[in-house]
């Protein structure tokens, strides 16, 4: 039996779950086809482990855009609180406060190294790289060598598992973008004398300095449950356990026809007008029927992998981080998650603490493939290591593993991503891209949202009005409608008008 649908979504992340939820609201018809048999939201889900709940990865409900914010309140109306923003950095034995401290940095740095840190910087600005390709040299100009090293080095290493010299300048520009160590201290000076820095009316806010943002009180898998309860309640699908295999395109009669695999083997078919991908591009590349020219590039493209040890801990202990970074090389885990203080609802037990280690790995390597009990017993020996709890009071564990979690953006990866979307964009004019590994790019849920919106009013005009390329990190709406979505693009430029 085929079913059909208007449009067919693969993947139930933000991205996908957004275009439903929209396209719904409009009265078309939608399916949403999820590869995971248990959670929607991708990345962004909640793991429900004996009652305690993780968060897959750490997800703030922060944004520029008044839009991605109103849809937010639209779906999950009442159940969103107010948490601080607090993160530390962990290196040599040190806690650092993150955004730094300035007295507090001095203090730990000391004075000659403080220095040091200083003059490296102002050497960077006097000396400048030209047009900066890597990662390792866009920190070094706007930070300095000395406090690359220390702050940025071992930690973006840990990430991705390459070398700062391989990793494309765009990862820097795109997440930590509008800071260098100029507003750093002047941040930093403020915090050491004030408890809330206050900016200028109309002032940019720049991500990483944010001091509080907004949190589903159980998880942010609590905005994709509702958003896919939604899209069903008008007449949609959203349908978990399928694995798309097969999409294949009749450009004769301008359908799609797709195959989607459960988990028990069996096979459904369904055909439809329109295809919008959350699906990393390698994977759907080697889907498409006919087989696109750009398949190589495609399958150039690399993800980096992670995987959490939950720790759940009898402990009185108790730290107000929400996560700490860990730049400390003697240690593999990158990142430790403090449920708790995401959400006090997160942990069911008042008397028991849960803490979430993050190791980046590759899928199929060791650290992937180890068995459980040997990542727990990794995780409680590492931290004791850094000291934030007692291993010996861990009565429960969960090890959550997450594939292509991450687009890397080496040297050759935009080459790649251009090709490939140009080819998919001429061979197949209702394939829509969107999402963090629809469309290779590193971005955050709301930007993620902002793609698919854009995208369903590609559909609804029935051509390809809006470039969804140029949502950028820094991308914001106007107050509302249509004419604000411009402002949702870098250069503010609609795509020329031709054929769909």
């Amino acid at each position: 039996m085929t079913l059909h649908t208007e449009t067919l979504i693969i993947g139930a992340g933000p991205a996908g779950l957004t275009a439903g939820y929209l396209l719904s609201k409009e009265g078309r018809d939608v399916t949403v086809l999820e590869r995971d048999p248990t959670y929607v939201g991708g990345i962004s889900r909640t793991v429900n482990y004996n009652g305690y709940l993780f968060d897959i990865g750490g997800h703030r409900f922060f944004s520029k855009s008044k839009e991605v914010v109103d849809l937010w309140d639209e779906i999950l109306p009442d159940d969103f609180i107010e948490r601080p923003r607090l993160s530390r950095i962990f290196y040599k034995g040190r806690f650092y406060a993150y955004p730094l401290k300035a007295f507090e940095a001095l203090r730990n740095l000391g004075l000659i190294e403080s220095t040091a840190c200083v003059l490296s910087y102002l050497y960077a600005r006097a000396r400048p790289i030209p047009e900066p390709r890597t990662f390792h040299q866009w920190v070094r100009n706007h930070f300095g060598e000395r406090l690359f090293s220390i702050f940025f080095k071992t930690y973006t290493e840990k990430v991705w598992g390459m070398s700062c010299d391989e990793i494309s300048a765009d990862w820097a520009a795109q997440r930590i973008k509008g800071l260098d160590l100029g507003e750093a201290i002047r941040n930093a000076l403020t915090r050491s004398f004030r408890r809330r820095p206050k900016s200028a009316p109309g002032a940019p806010v720049v991500k990483t300095l944010i001091e509080s943002f907004r949190y589903p009180r159980r998880g942010p898998g609590m905005m994709w449950d509702a958003a896919a309860a939604r899209i069903r309640a008008r007449g949609g699908q959203v349908l978990l356990d399928r694995g798309v295999e097969r999409l294949a395109w009749d450009a004769g009669r301008r359908l799609w026809t797709v195959e989607a695999r459960r988990g028990d083997g069996s096979l459904e078919t369904f055909t439809a007008d329109n295809v919008i991908s959350s699906a990393p591009i390698t994977e759907l590349a080697s889907a498409l029927k006919p087989a696109p020219i750009s398949l190589f590039n495609a399958r150039a493209l690399r993800y980096r992998d992670f995987l959490t040890v939950a720790l759940i801990a009898k402990s009185g202990q108790d730290f107000p981080d929400n996560w700490v970074y860990i730049h400390d090389p003697s240690v593999k885990v990158g990142r430790v998650q403090n449920f708790r203080s995401w959400s006090p609802e997160m942990i069911p037990d008042a008397g028991h603490t849960c803490l979430g280690l993050e190791y980046f790995c590759f899928e199929g390597d060791g650290l992937w493939n180890a068995p459980d009990e040997e990542l727990v017993a990794l995780a409680k020996r590492e931290i004791a290591q850094i000291g934030l709890i007692d291993p010996a009071d861990v009565v429960d564990a969960c090890v959550v593993r997450q594939p292509k979690a991450y687009p890397v953006y080496d040297d050759a990866y935009r080459d790649h991503v251009e090709t490939v979307r140009l080819d998919l964009e001429t061979a197949f004019p209702t394939l829509h891209l969107v999402g963090r590994n629809g469309m290779h790019k590193y971005n955050n849920q709301d930007h993620a949202m902002m793609t698919a919106m854009l995208t369903v009013r590609n559909i609804l005009a029935g051509r390809r009005v809006f470039d969804v390329w140029q949502v950028n990190e820094d991308a914001e709406y106007g107050e509302a409608g249509l004419s604000g979505a411009k402002e949702a693009l870098a250069s503010e430029r609609l795509v020329p008008r031709r054929a769909a």
